[in-house]
């Protein structure tokens, strides 16, 4: 089975922007934006490339302090492991950055199959406010079936794990449909909720899928 994890708000209760926002004095700012786009208040594209302006100038040593934030919730390494034990293949899908992604798996001695997620780029050793990567204007549900395709999955065969509206489109058309204490408008696309990673493991070993 292919099985894909959204990450912030989902395998990491860190908000990568909120982090990066607390070093240059804008969190409150990128809070707002994280939350209207969540609720599906403004297009996803649209709420990153507003954050990321905010990091304009940004160094790469208070973007490193932020990165060296990001962790994974309680548990979360334990239901990669077994997953991947098991002979699954895990992804994480996300609109937020590799470098922090790579970050928390590394503290969290866990490693994933493949991670797509999105760059802040840099100049002159510093952000220069823009964003790069295939999760701005692509969505979950291509990635997710690009995946699939490669490991030679069929869409059944597919778990998708999520929380906010973004992830949407992969919870849409994955085999099984996750929500992670889901967003309000995002519930009802879900097969099943949990609230932990406990309980999503379990969960997964009630189905079969560990």
């Amino acid at each position: 089975m292919l099985i894909a994890f959204d990450f912030d708000g989902t395998l990491s209760d860190s908000e990568m922007t909120v982090l990066l926002g607390e070093q240059c004095g804008v969190a409150d700012e990128m809070e707002a934006i994280t939350e209207r786009a969540m609720n599906d208040e403004i297009d996803y594209a649209t709420s990153l490339r507003e954050r990321a302006a905010l990091l304009d100038g940004l160094s790469e040593d208070a973007a490193a302090e932020a990165w060296n934030q990001v962790v994974l919730r309680d548990g979360a390494a334990a239901v990669i492991d077994a997953l991947r034990e098991g002979g699954h293949t895990v992804a994480i899908l996300t609109g937020g950055f590799e470098t922090g992604v790579a970050a928390a798996l590394d503290a969290a001695g866990t490693s994933v199959d493949t991670i797509v997620a999105n760059r802040l780029p840099v100049e002159a050793g510093a952000l220069t406010g823009e964003v790069e990567g295939p999760l701005i204007e692509g969505t979950k549900d291509d990635a997710l079936e690009s995946l699939a395709a490669e490991y030679g999955v069929e869409m059944s065969g597919t778990v998708a794990v999520g929380d906010g509206a973004n992830d949407l489109p992969m919870l849409e058309v994955a085999g099984l449909a996750v929500g992670f204490e889901p967003k309000p408008a995002v519930e009802p696309s879900c097969d099943t909720v949990v609230a932990s990673m406990q309980e999503l493991l379990a969960t997964l070993e009630s189905r079969g899928v560990v």
